[in-house]
């Protein structure tokens, strides 16, 4: 059987995992990795600035795919998916055959439709790449702006903060992590977050980012106020990355996400989709331990 998977974040690696438990030798693996490393713990990215290397990262050892006679095709993207002769084509022209396939795509970085969200030093907190670009930007940077109060834009200020810069987190909503947490809750962990140095910004609509007097950027606020700033993150949410499964006529829901049902199978039986692109029961998980619920069932 040809099992071709498009995508090699953490839920992909633990599918592929999953499947190596109960795979006979009956099985050609391919993997199709956007990314030009293995797979590595996004979970635990803010390590990077704090000591640990991309090698430390990594969730498999650099030999895993020879171990395993997996076809491994790193820096490689998917650009087409033929679901009638059941063929991947990847941006490099090769054409490759599936019996069964699993997309694993992930998620992108949203970012806001601000005026200026493109300039320099402006970026998404998501891979190794994005950090080693923030960590050159900082060199040369006094203060940063995340505009995301959730989860992921509390880590990204911890990853300021350790690159020694004045910190700011901006967020739209009346509190911190607003989906999670009550009023009382975003009191509470306001008070620990200025402990730690970082200045909130809460109940702040960004209109635009234009050049700042002191500082690489002057952040515009729609109630008139501004934040100067030399580095800005993006960290106001995910979205799923379908837009192959989109373009290969696959079911998808009204606000995006691969539709898949109790098995991970999306509207055509011999393709599957886990973690942050698949959506279940109308609903997308923007968590890794739903997603490796979907590897392992997936693999089964």
């Amino acid at each position: 059987m040809k099992l071709v998977m498009i995508g090699h974040g953490m839920v992909g690696h633990k599918f592929i995992e999953s499947v190596l438990e109960h795979a006979g030798d009956d099985i050609e693996i391919t993997i199709l990795a956007e990314e030009p490393r293995l797979a590595y713990d996004r979970v635990h990215l803010t390590e990077y600035f704090t000591g640990k290397s991309a090698k430390d990262l990594t969730l498999c050892r650099s030999d895993f795919a020879d171990a395993y006679g997996i076809d491994l095709r790193l820096s490689t993207k998917a650009s087409s998916i033929d679901t009638v002769n059941k063929t991947v084509t990847t941006h490099h022209g090769d054409v490759i055959v599936y019996d069964k396939l699993v997309l694993a795509t992930g998620s992108y970085a949203f970012v806001p439709p601000i005026s200026g969200n493109d300039r320099q030093n402006c970026f998404v907190y998501r891979t190794i790449d994005d950090l080693d670009a923030i960590r050159t930007a900082s060199l040369n940077a006094k203060t940063g702006v995340v505009i995301g109060g959730g989860l992921l834009g509390l880590e990204a200020a911890k990853a300021l903060r350790d690159l020694d810069l004045e910190t700011h987190v901006v967020e739209f909503a009346p509190r911190l992590m607003a989906v999670q947490i009550d009023d009382l809750g975003g009191k509470i962990l306001r008070s620990k977050i200025e402990n730690l140095g970082v200045k909130v910004h809460t109940q702040k609509a960004t209109s635009s980012i234009e050049n700042g007097a002191n500082s690489t950027h002057v952040m515009k606020f729609a109630d008139g106020s501004e934040l100067e700033a030399d580095i800005v993150l993006f960290s106001a949410g995910i979205r799923p990355r379908d837009e192959l499964a989109r373009q290969s006529g696959l079911a998808i829901g009204e606000r995006g996400g691969i539709v898949i049902n109790d098995y991970c199978q999306t509207s055509e039986a011999d393709i599957y989709a886990i973690g942050e692109c698949a959506l279940w029961q109308n609903k997308i998980y923007g968590l890794v331990a739903p997603g490796y619920d979907m590897a392992r069932i997936a693999a089964k």
